[in-house]
Protein backbone atom coordinates (compact mmCIF):
# COMPACT_ATOMS: atom_id res chain seq x y z
CA UNK A 1 0.00 0.00 0.00
CA UNK A 2 1.65 3.90 -1.26
CA UNK A 3 1.72 6.63 1.10
CA UNK A 4 -0.90 8.15 -0.29
CA UNK A 5 -3.39 5.34 0.28
CA UNK A 6 -2.47 5.17 3.95
CA UNK A 7 -3.47 9.38 3.99
CA UNK A 8 -6.51 8.77 2.52
CA UNK A 9 -5.30 10.51 -0.13
CA UNK A 10 -5.88 7.90 -3.06
CA UNK A 11 -8.48 4.99 -3.57
CA UNK A 12 -7.29 1.92 -1.32
CA UNK A 13 -8.47 0.15 -4.23
CA UNK A 14 -7.74 1.65 -7.81
CA UNK A 15 -5.31 4.37 -6.63
CA UNK A 16 -7.48 7.07 -8.04
CA UNK A 17 -6.49 10.76 -7.08
CA UNK A 18 -9.33 11.79 -4.20
CA UNK A 19 -10.63 14.82 -3.25
CA UNK A 20 -12.96 15.61 -0.44
CA UNK A 21 -16.49 15.42 -2.46
CA UNK A 22 -14.83 12.11 -3.93
CA UNK A 23 -14.03 10.30 -1.18
CA UNK A 24 -16.15 7.51 0.81
CA UNK A 25 -13.88 7.51 4.24
CA UNK A 26 -13.17 3.96 5.49
CA UNK A 27 -12.42 5.07 9.12
CA UNK A 28 -9.43 5.68 11.18
CA UNK A 29 -7.98 2.17 11.29
CA UNK A 30 -5.18 1.46 14.26
CA UNK A 31 -2.10 -0.48 13.61
CA UNK A 32 -0.04 -2.40 16.76
CA UNK A 33 3.09 -4.50 15.32
CA UNK A 34 4.28 -7.18 17.32
CA UNK A 35 7.79 -4.69 16.97
CA UNK A 36 7.65 -0.81 16.86
CA UNK A 37 5.22 1.86 17.41
CA UNK A 38 1.40 1.96 16.78
CA UNK A 39 0.21 4.00 14.42
CA UNK A 40 -3.34 5.04 12.43
CA UNK A 41 -3.72 5.19 9.04
CA UNK A 42 -6.64 6.32 7.01
CA UNK A 43 -8.43 4.61 4.18
CA UNK A 44 -10.69 6.03 1.69
CA UNK A 45 -12.52 4.69 -1.75
CA UNK A 46 -13.93 6.16 -4.22
CA UNK A 47 -17.62 7.13 -4.08
CA UNK A 48 -17.81 6.15 -7.64
CA UNK A 49 -17.91 2.38 -7.25
CA UNK A 50 -18.32 1.57 -10.99
CA UNK A 51 -15.66 4.12 -11.81
CA UNK A 52 -13.37 2.76 -9.15
CA UNK A 53 -14.15 -0.45 -10.42
CA UNK A 54 -13.17 0.20 -14.02
CA UNK A 55 -10.15 1.69 -13.15
CA UNK A 56 -9.01 -1.33 -11.01
CA UNK A 57 -9.64 -3.81 -13.76
CA UNK A 58 -7.52 -1.93 -15.37
CA UNK A 59 -4.33 -2.09 -12.98
CA UNK A 60 -4.81 -5.92 -13.53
Amino acid sequence: MTEYQRRGWSCVWCHAVLDAAGAVSLGQQRVVPREGAAYSWFPRACADKTACVTREEALR
